[in-house]
């Protein structure tokens, strides 16, 4: 269910990004969000240095998630779940997944914005613990948030 996506993934990614980062945008107000206004030429690059992982049930990508190692941290970005797909641990098992790839990793990094409180929730339940704020516009605040690898 969960596996690597390839560039050819891409223009079926973005798209499933669109639909779930539109609740994000509903809830600050903001559809101008670099996940809503990115291009398939710039996810097609994002193939270059970031790992995607995709959760796919009968031949369609329900869901995604990518990240990239520089020095000693992994950095998570845009992990998506088709809404229809919510809330049965598919997020979960994508960072858990992206996770063991960049197991050598000493830290693991993710961002969401202040008022979404369900993913500062499952990102909670899942290790992360919040280490910074970063003011971004008049509407949304940055929470930055971490997760101290334990190697076994």
């Amino acid at each position: 269910m969960i596996e690597q996506a390839k560039v050819s993934d891409a223009e079926e990614i973005l798209s499933l990004q669109k639909l779930a980062y539109r609740r994000e945008a509903e809830i600050y107000n903001d559809f101008n969000i670099a996940p809503l206004i990115q291009t398939l030429d710039e996810i097609k690059k994002d193939f270059r240095d970031h790992v995607f992982l995709k959760a796919v049930i009968q031949g369609k990508v329900i869901g995604s998630v990518r990240a990239f190692a520089k020095e000693n941290s992994c950095y998570i970005e845009r992990l998506i779940v088709h809404p229809d797909f919510q809330n049965l641990g598919i997020g979960t098992k994508l960072i858990n997944e992206i996770e063991r790839v960049f197991n050598l990793s000493r830290r693991f990094e993710l961002f969401t914005g202040h008022k979404s409180e369900k993913n500062i929730h499952i990102y909670q339940k899942l290790g992360y613990k919040i280490f910074k704020t970063e003011k971004i516009s008049d509407n949304i605040n940055f929470i930055y948030m971490e997760k101290i690898n334990i190697f076994d």
